[in-house]
């Protein structure tokens, strides 16, 4: 019991020996993913962070694709939180350029794979020329039926479930809503994720155990996946590992 738990909060995953999944089994419908460690990536490799950003964005390609074919329904990529701009202003700059640069290079294989985007978030705040691009890829997405790619873009779990109540306070005043009518549903119908399943799988890279105030309604249920490989360097087959443990986990969801 000691091993197990010593094995679950060290943030390090065993490594598998074949890192295959059953295609079988059961597929988590939604995968949310922290990317982390862009920057130490980066220091370990004495280059500017923004090269680890950089790179970050062709792992999002290569795991964009494994998720597609392995049948994930809503892949969710936690890409700028509301504290990230608190960061250095070039480093933020860039970091704004990405969603642009990524969506003109990657559009048309995207749409050839019937993804459909969409951003999760505040827009409030954002550079015309990110909002743009990430409207046009929305847009020219929208009737695509296959894996739909959130991208968390000034997101915040505390914003989000701010946002949520300033709302239905605000129909309450207009006597739209009472009080006793208010459930999980009406939450989560004023979240930025409305209509998107809850996550079931949550990957995290870096080595860190935490969430970082991403999803914190929408996490209730998930199974988590640490795992020490610095975003940059994560591949289809940690994907695939993290799938396989998946699988091998019982979903109770605080029953018996």
């Amino acid at each position: 019991m000691l091993e197990r738990l010593g094995k679950m909060f060290s943030g390090r995953q065993e490594e598998r020996k074949d890192n295959t999944f059953d295609q079988a089994g059961i597929i988590p419908h939604h995968v949310a993913v922290i990317m982390d460690g862009n920057g130490r990536w980066a220091k370990k490799r004495n280059l500017p962070r923004v090269a680890g950003h950089h790179q970050g964005m062709k792992t999002v390609k290569d795991v964009v694709k494994a998720a597609d074919e392995i049948g994930v329904g809503v892949l969710t990529m936690y890409a700028f939180s509301t504290e990230n701009w608190k960061r250095p202003k070039d480093e933020v700059e860039f970091l704004m350029k990405l969603p642009q640069e990524f969506l003109s290079t990657e559009l048309v294989e995207l749409v050839e794979r019937n993804v459909r985007i969409r951003m999760i978030g505040s827009r409030e705040g954002l550079p015309s020329h990110t909002l743009k691009a990430l409207i046009e890829a929305e847009e020219k997405t929208k009737n695509n039926t296959g894996l739909q790619l959130n991208f968390a873009l000034n997101y915040g779990g505390r914003d989000e479930i701010l946002k949520a109540t300033k709302e239905i306070a605000q129909l309450i005043a207009q006597g739209k809503l009472t009080p006793e009518q208010i459930d999980e549903e009406t939450i989560a119908s004023h979240l930025y994720t409305q209509g998107i399943p809850e996550p079931d799988l949550l990957i995290r890279t870096s080595g860190e155990i935490r969430i970082s105030n991403f999803m914190l309604w929408q996490l209730a249920y998930t199974e988590f996946w640490f795992t020490d490989v610095y975003w940059p360097d994560f591949s289809r087959e940690h994907f695939v590992q993290a799938i396989a443990e998946y699988q091998g986990r019982a979903r109770r969801y605080g029953a018996v």
